[in-house]
């Protein structure tokens, strides 16, 4: 894994560009109100939670983490890797696949699908729990990105609501024109929170991480394919045509030219 520099510029980036404007503008304290922040924050954390469990929440921000970091490999790399360890198990036989996994994360999806084949797992037995495995992990990361987009549509509307408070707090104090200033700072920083949330954090984190989920799931695809051909002790031949369904057109691996 390596840093994403696009999400660390693109998030940190679009808040300096704003921050920017505050200054030139005027004060940054004038766009401080604990009340909106309150009702933004804590209310789009609360509402999302209604929608979903609070386990469910609460696990999703270890997953938002890892919109910071991408695979290090391309799955044309990969899948050139898998299809050259295949040759190597067709001549030296599928033992040597021990080599491989004790230079590889034990805890990593590849490993555990070679691991299966070096202890005579039958091929079938491999593909069915790899996908079933699989499944598990795209439903973690669907449900997370969810959580993401809710939160994205929830934030606009607590702003809507917090402009809703200081506008009522505004219209029943005008007889106190002390008041007028700190409601309308309340209405109007509320929605200026809400809108800043949705569409520069919740919702282009909750893009790259069905991103990421969908290149995950693509090259753990190719270590279930590659481990259930070499479980059958298939030609690589015929393991390079089935991984070049997976991959894009313009990707596809040429081991055999």
């Amino acid at each position: 894994m390596k840093l994403d520099f696009a999400t660390i510029i693109g998030l940190f980036g679009s808040f300096a560009v704003i921050t920017a404007a505050v200054l030139v503008g005027g004060s940054v304290t004038a766009f401080y109100n604990l009340p909106s922040v309150l009702i933004v924050l804590g209310g789009t954390f609360l509402v999302t939670s209604m929608s979903y469990s609070l386990w469910e929440v609460l696990r999703s921000q270890k997953l938002i983490m890892r919109t910071l970091f991408v695979n290090r490999d391309r799955p044309v790399d990969i899948a050139f890797d898998m299809i050259e360890l295949a040759e190597r198990c067709r001549g030296k036989g599928i033992l040597k696949l021990q080599d491989y996994i004790g230079n590889s994360n034990p805890d990593s999806f590849q490993n555990k699908a070679l691991q299966m084949v070096v202890d005579g797992l039958p091929a079938d037995d491999v593909n069915r729990i790899l996908s079933n495995e699989l499944k598990a992990m795209a439903s973690r990361h669907s449900s997370s990105a969810g959580i993401l987009h809710r939160a994205a549509e929830v934030a606009p509307a607590m702003g809507l609501i917090g402009t809703l408070v200081g506008l009522v707090q505004m219209l029943s104090n005008l007889n106190d024109p002390s008041t007028i200033g700190p409601a309308m700072a309340v209405a109007l920083l509320t929605t200026f929170y809400g809108a800043v949330l949705a569409n520069m954090f919740f919702s282009p984190l909750a893009t790259k991480l069905e991103r990421n989920s969908a290149e995950e799931v693509l090259i753990n695809r190719i270590y279930i394919a590659s481990a259930t051909s070499i479980g059958r002790q298939e030609n690589p031949r015929r393991l390079e045509m089935v991984l070049n369904t997976l991959l894009p057109p313009t990707e596809r691996v040429q081991f055999y030219n």
